[in-house]
């Protein structure tokens, strides 16, 4: 990937990752399990991760 889209998968996966947060907030304020938010929400954490690296490596 060049850098452009590496950019724009980042801005994506930020603006999901926001959008699910939100929503196991939600569930875990109401008393319900949001254990596989929390999942998903780590699986993007390490390709935000792995995004940013490799924009690192692109400077």
């Amino acid at each position: 990937m060049n850098r452009q889209e590496l950019e724009a998968k980042l801005a994506e996966l930020k603006m999901s990752y926001a959008s699910v947060s939100a929503d196991a907030d939600k569930l875990a304020s109401t008393g319900a399990g949001a254990s596989h938010m929390e999942r998903q929400l780590e699986e993007m954490e390490k390709e935000i991760k792995s995004l940013r690296q490799q924009l690192r490596a692109l400077e």
